[in-house]
């Protein structure tokens, strides 16, 4: 990378080191003795216990824990927006001044300026309604840093920054008009737009793919050293904190339990429930070579030729679906990968008759699902089970959990009332959750909760074939270990065969028995699960599987450079060398 100006106005040159290198002197977040208590309808709630933490110049600390334990709150007051309900004691240092001390329009002016935060969802962070050019230029001219033209031109200047194509042109587009992705090196434009000291970054990557993820990595890490910014990283994903973190802090219950440098907490961890969270971590390739039995199959699910088109106004038929034949037999589980837009949840949702084919065929149990009508198909669909992605909008928020987890049985008329509820005892001991959440509602459950009481409600008919979509993507590594360790049980249990998607890779190791990979509608790879994942054939799986992240610093270090080497192979250029050239 070539020279570039610092903070403090000298020219350095940019180094390739691992690791920042700060002077104990240079803290640009400071918390001391921080302590938050909010007072609510029930009771006070000690969410942050007295904790000492440091943040420096061009270093990345990561604050890990499970949800509830105190990383959001803690991270909020560096910005100061805890609610007023909040009582806080300590003090919170951004680049040398109190929040405490701080007025109303002080703290306006220092947000953005000293310190930014990058939001987990970018689509609630952006105005659906204000261009990605007003957006930007508003925070330039808010803080008196460009106007006019000006604030235009380093608009520009951000948006290729960041790696938006054609910045000229898409800054007079909307939200709505840029992928998640883009949207996201959007919220990080916007973040880094006036130099601010500190950037807060609250799971930037949770949603994305692993291909966008590595991106966006690539991205935050070459901003970091050339700003010499430091960035505060909110995650639970421990890939992510190898590829990214100096230092880890970890939060359990408002507490913090252990620090020190990346390679410390996550290969030599001291604290009992450090070490449970990176045990809980699925690791890519740690599943190693499966047994295999010779069993007569049965097919459950048989896609033949499916296309899927949509009809848009004004403009050509979108196929987003194009020749698939895929299927799934009795008892095991195939697990349907790829990036945003390749198609999975539409080959999934077409499956489920939810939407149409254009053509082709989809056999469920034997039917043909487009030729089966009225109580046939009703029949077919009881022999069917789906568990969604997010929890909280596939159950009816009125209804309380037992009502939720009994629904297919009264829509099928399955037993009587004293059967129903006998039954949901049964799947909630099955899902391994208290017997005294019948009568509880969705949102007094926790987000792990409600995706088992998903789980329970798509076996409440006893399926033959469960549809899954992305069913532990948002949970924290340890609660998605319990819920994958419950689904493979349950599989076993039941025998039901499951079309498992999901974006990643490793839940997908831990899991499947067979693996088909889509890329932009089309099936590029599929086969045996080791054979796909160790020993991948085509060139988009060996990029998916090169972007993955490893919880292991040096293994991820060398994944990293692997990657690099394979993008120059394919002839394309590393995000972290575009950005060195760009600044």
């Amino acid at each position: 990378m070539r020279a570039f100006k610092r903070r403090g106005g000298a020219e350095e040159t940019a180094t390739t080191s691992e690791h920042a290198v700060v002077s104990d002197d240079d803290v640009v977040l400071a918390f001391s003795g921080l302590d938050v208590k909010f007072s609510t309808e029930f009771g006070s709630v000690h969410a942050v216990k007295g904790i000492d933490l440091e943040l420096r110049a061009g270093e990345v600390l990561a604050l890990v824990g499970e949800s509830g334990s105190g990383k959001s709150v803690t991270s909020m007051t560096a910005l100061g927006l805890l609610p007023k309900n909040a009582t806080i004691t300590g003090t919170t240092t951004v680049a040398g001044r109190q929040i405490a001390s701080l007025s109303d329009a002080a703290l306006r002016r220092m947000r953005g300026r000293d310190v930014a935060m990058v939001f987990q969802e970018p689509m609630t962070a952006l105005n659906p309604v204000l261009t990605v050019g007003d957006q930007l230029t508003e925070a330039l001219e808010l803080h008196g840093i460009a106007y006019g033209k000006a604030a235009d031109a380093r608009a520009v200047e951000l948006l290729r920054m960041v790696g938006i194509p054609e910045p000229e042109r898409r800054l007079k587009q909307y939200p709505h008009e840029f992928s998640g992705g883009q949207r996201q090196r959007v919220v990080i434009a916007m973040a880094i737009s006036c130099n601010p000291r500190v950037i807060v970054a609250d799971e930037p990557t949770t949603a994305l793919d692993v291909t966008v993820q590595a991106e966006i990595l690539d991205l935050l890490r070459s901003l970091k050293d050339e700003l010499n910014t430091g960035i505060l990283l909110i995650t639970h994903n421990m890939g992510v904190v190898a590829d990214m973190a100096d230092r880890v802090a970890v939060m359990y219950k408002g507490d913090l339990v252990e620090t020190g440098s990346v390679e410390e907490v996550l290969t030599q961890p001291q604290h009992d429930y450090t070490k449970r969270l990176l045990n809980a971590v699925p690791h890519l390739g740690a599943r190693g070579e499966a047994v295999t039995h010779e069993v007569e199959k049965v097919t459950a699910l048989d896609l033949r030729n499916l296309v899927i088109e949509y009809q848009r106004t004004g403009k050509p038929v979108f196929r987003a679906v194009d020749d698939v034949t895929l299927h799934v037999d009795k008892g095991e589980i195939v697990g349907l990968v790829g990036e945003s837009g390749s198609g999975k949840s539409t080959i999934a949702r077409c499956a489920l008759g939810l939407i149409p084919a254009a053509s082709g065929t989809i056999e469920i149990l034997g039917h043909d699902i487009g030729a089966t009508k009225g109580a046939a198909l009703k029949a077919l669909r009881k022999r069917i089970g789906v568990v969604f992605q997010d929890p909280a909008s596939s159950l009816d928020p009125r209804f309380p959990i037992g009502e939720c987890i009994s629904e297919p049985l009264v829509v099928h008329k399955v037993g009587d009332r004293k059967a129903q509820e006998q039954k949901v005892y049964e799947l909630l001991d099955a899902v391994e959750l208290p017997r005294n959440v019948y009568n509880r509602y969705p949102h007094e459950l926790s987000g792990g909760q409600r995706q088992r009481v998903s789980i329970a409600r798509a076996l409440a008919l006893d399926p033959e074939l469960l549809v899954a979509d992305e069913p532990t993507s948002a949970l924290d590594v340890s609660v998605q270990a319990s819920v994958l360790e419950m689904f493979t049980t349950l599989q076993r249990e039941f025998e039901f065969a499951c079309l498992f998607v999901s974006h990643d890779l490793a839940v997908i190791d831990m899991l499947a028995d067979r693996v088909v990979v889509l890329e932009n509608g089309l099936i590029v790879e599929q086969g045996e699960r080791q054979a796909v994942l160790a020993r991948p054939q085509e060139e988009y799986t060996r990029r998916l599987l090169a972007a993955a992240p490893v919880p292991d610093p040096a293994e991820q270090k060398a994944r990293r450079e692997a990657r690099y080497a394979l993008m120059e192979e394919l002839g394309e250029e590393s995000h972290a060398l575009r950005v060195g050239n760009t600044l």
